[in-house]
């Protein structure tokens, strides 16, 4: 069996192949390399300690960047996570979901939640398009008082 080369064939896959790498190289993969400005996340309320009683109302603030849901990779854009009583995640790794990290992939910038009385800390972490950590805010801490 014979194979035939044709040379012109193989020099054009090889040039669509040439300019695939260098495209990846050129332009960034993932929005966040994008990123201009200085975001900021911030907490509108609750207010670092504040006494409430459950459920607690908790607003986003968020300056020098834009919300978008989840899936969808836009330049200086993410989505809201919150952070109940742990510690930052792993920046390497997606941030998890349970009940110490919730996430507002549909791009909410507000929610209520309910929490046991007690004394509770809470930060606002955003995460780009594939729930990658990419900031976070100030943690603040606040008190659930029982309802009587």
């Amino acid at each position: 069996m014979k194979i035939k080369l044709y040379p012109n064939i193989a020099f054009k896959h090889f040039t669509y192949f040439f300019a695939l790498l260098i495209s990846f190289y050129a332009f960034p993969l993932i929005a966040e390399d994008c990123r201009t400005g200085n975001p900021e996340v911030y907490f509108i309320t609750p207010e670092e300690g504040a006494v409430l009683t459950s459920p607690v109302k908790v607003i986003f603030g968020l300056k020098n960047f834009n919300i978008s849901p989840a899936g969808i990779d836009k330049c200086d854009a993410g989505h809201h996570h919150l952070i109940i009583d742990a510690d930052i995640p792993n920046f390497e790794l997606p941030i998890p979901s349970s009940k110490n990290y919730i996430h507002f992939g549909g791009g909410q910038t507000e929610t209520e939640i309910e929490l046991s009385p007690g004394k509770h800390s809470l930060r606002l972490l955003m995460g780009n398009f594939a729930h990658m950590p990419q900031f976070y805010s100030e943690k603040i801490e606040i008190e659930v008082k029982p309802i009587r």
